[in-house]
């Protein structure tokens, strides 16, 4: 550690910056392969429970000694090896199952502490990491899943990420943070990398400088959802590839340093831009990596809200890629091991993960997609998937999660079921589903989402979600709306149809969902 833990003496810090300084998160990745998986789940201290986290472990629900381990996979980009690992580790320590996050992550559950190092070492061997994966702390790298293939990035930004991603991991100048940082990286003109909700994200642009056009990115921060969401701000500077190492640095550097650590629910870094404002932030990151280039032209286009169904080419002559629905992000271990002999015989050994929790082979030949269609695996795991079924996100839900006050996927799949069969659409509408304020679902960029709540009935305390309406990341970006009432559960799959319904019946040609809402307002509906 080359710093100095300013706060250490401030008497208002919370009570996990107190285990912090007592101890660094990242040192209990030893303790736990010395001693906890040794001695068991009793022998975990209350404290070393929290720093699990940095060793990208959560306890899940209901407390009884499993765990879920979550996979750092930077812009969801993995080998056919290290997919074939993944699988491995569903197999054997998380009953058969592995889930795609919102970051394009890889987590699992049902995971003891007596098989952490084994994990740990296979994931070392094949060139993954869960470590920072969860905690305060730098997390997972979110990017261009079609890095290198994309015939709409400006550049290939594996590098840069793998670069950035160095920088920090297992980094102690960047493992006590007030909260988490999350980073965005794309060149893609379709904002792959969802710019607006992390804390720094650098998005495609170019300058002329000295009489020559320079492609680089633009750079955003501040973003973030959970119950008070910000959308991230712009600084007015141009940044080069070869900068931007330096630049994230720096304004990790100022949230390690400045960030908020008396309460935890305002310790993110969007708080500290919003008090301070994007021109004082901008100056204390000049004063610490130098004067920067000003704004150049900005490439952003469009969002694709990270989905890629289907067959697309690829920029390289003759390949497409193939974008696979996973229902809810669910794989089960022997479905990845099939999309990984289809990467080996078939594409370029690689699968993508997505911010929507799907998954894409790509470097397959054209003349190859055909007969790779016919694969029997592509009947549960569609390149075309029902409208509904295909668009819906869901996090993780009460069934694993201390935070979540209801069940999420599986009252997911109900209701889009039912949604396919009474509802045809032209364009798809996005749903997300999240059990909690916190946002793992991200409900504020859906066309519609649910978020958990408790209602008061007869019978009792019964499961139910508020709805929110409206919610996109084209331009720069609108959070959805809610509409202020609380539906029961067991009626989600009939509100949604009357909404869905009402804007079918009342949209002008053309018009997406989210355009409608704008246009009658929130409250029509």
């Amino acid at each position: 550690m080359s710093y100095n833990t300013t706060w250490s003496n401030d008497s208002k810090i919370n009570e996990v910056e107190e285990i912090k300084l007592e101890k660094d998160g990242l040192d209990v990745i030893e303790t736990i392969i010395e001693k906890y998986s040794k001695e068991g789940y009793n022998a975990i201290t209350p404290e070393d429970m929290n720093r699990f986290k940095w060793a990208g472990v959560y306890e899940q629900k209901p407390r009884n000694g499993y765990f879920m381990i979550r996979v750092r996979i930077n812009s969801g980009i993995m080998t056919a090896n290290q997919a074939t690992v993944l699988a491995e580790i569903a197999r054997d320590y998380g009953r058969g199952i592995a889930n795609v996050t919102t970051r394009g992550a890889i987590q699992f559950h049902w995971i003891k502490v007596e098989d952490l190092p084994d994990i740990f070492a296979k994931l070392k061997a094949c060139g993954l990491s869960s470590y920072e994966a969860c905690g305060d702390c730098p997390r997972t790298i979110v990017g261009n899943p079609l890095a290198g293939i994309d015939k709409y990035e400006l550049m290939d930004t594996t590098g840069i990420v793998e670069e950035v991603n160095n920088l920090f991991l297992l980094n102690k100048d960047f493992s006590n943070l007030p909260r988490k940082f999350k980073v965005s990286i794309s060149s893609s003109t379709n904002n792959a990398a969802h710019a607006q909700i992390n804390d720094i994200s650098f998005t495609p642009a170019t300058k002329n400088i000295d009489e020559a056009e320079v492609v680089g990115f633009h750079v955003w921060v501040g973003g973030g959802l959970s119950a008070m969401p910000h959308l991230a701000q712009k600084l007015n500077i141009f940044v080069k590839p070869e900068e931007v190492k330096r630049i994230t640095e720096g304004v990790c550097t100022i949230f390690r340093d400045y960030g908020y650590r008396e309460k935890r629910t305002r310790a993110r870094l969007k708080f500290l831009v919003a008090d301070w404002g994007i021109e004082k932030f901008q100056a204390k990151l000049e004063e610490i990596v130098g004067k920067l280039e000003s704004k150049g032209e900005d490439k952003l286009e469009t969002w694709n809200s990270s989905y890629y169904f289907g067959v697309h080419p690829q920029k390289q002559e003759g390949k497409s890629y193939i974008g696979i629905n996973l229902p809810l992000g669910e794989i089960y271990f022997h479905e990845l091991l099939q999309l990984v002999e289809i990467s080996e015989k078939n594409g370029d050994q690689k699968l993508r993960t997505t911010l929507s929790q799907n998954i894409i082979i790509s470097g397959i030949c054209n003349e190859d997609i055909e007969d790779v269609l016919k694969k029997d695996i592509f009947k549960n795991l569609s390149p075309e998937p029902n409208t509904f079924i295909g668009h819906t996100v869901a996090c993780t839900g009460k069934e694993y999660c201390n935070l979540a006050l209801v069940e999420t996927k599986e009252l997911a799949k109900k209701v889009t079921t039912y949604l396919d069969l009474k509802i045809k659409l032209d364009n798809p509408i996005r749903i997300h589903f999240t059990g909690c304020p916190n946002s793992c679902g991200q409900k504020h960029i859906a066309d519609i989402s649910l978020q958990g709540a408790i209602i008061k009935t007869e019978k009792g305390n019964e499961d139910a979600f508020t709805v929110w309406l409206g919610g996109t990341l084209n331009g720069e970006g609108k959070f959805a709306q809610n509409l202020n009432r609380r539906v029961k559960a067991t009626e989600v799959h009939e509100v949604l149809e009357k909404i869905i319904l009402f804007f079918k019946e009342n949209k002008f040609k053309h018009e997406s969902f989210n355009d409608f809402v704008d246009r009658v307002g929130i409250s029509a509906f």
